[in-house]
């Protein structure tokens, strides 16, 4: 079993599409082990969005990650990261494949409803920074 770390984003909270995603990974058999609504602050954004620091899209990914409310989420499952990061989709909406989230919900790059891990190196360290290990199950 792997663990992966899922979040809808502001847009998909705003959107009241969290109990769609949530369905989505309990339908396909994925067992939640942490969830949380949280309020994200500047610094946890930008340690979250570190790894893009000097990218210069970085000050809007935090500006929009702060902007609201986000869904933090530890789902596991053999396969975890991979098979989640399938269900969410491309990045792109114009190369979404309809039946994956962003297919099937999103317009914008910017807003793209929903973010997944993408290396088991990557969810160990997602995971600590937005879960204590007492808040998992």
């Amino acid at each position: 079993m792997e663990r992966t770390f899922i979040m809808v984003k502001p847009d998909g909270v705003e959107r009241r599409l969290a109990g769609e995603i949530i369905r989505r990974f309990e339908t396909r058999g994925f067992n939640l082990v942490g969830l949380k609504l949280v309020q994200p602050d500047r610094a946890l954004a930008e340690e979250h969005y570190a790894v893009h620091r000097e990218r210069p899209f970085f000050g809007e990914l935090v500006d929009f990650i702060t902007s609201g409310p986000v869904v933090a989420m530890v789902w596991e499952a053999n396969e975890a990261i991979k098979l989640g990061r399938s269900m969410i989709g491309a990045l792109k909406p114009w190369e979404g494949v309809p039946g994956t989230i962003r297919g099937d919900y999103t317009t914008e790059v910017q807003t793209n409803l929903v973010h997944g891990s993408d290396a088991p190196e990557t969810a160990e360290a997602e995971i600590a920074l937005w879960f204590k290990p007492t808040e998992l199950l």
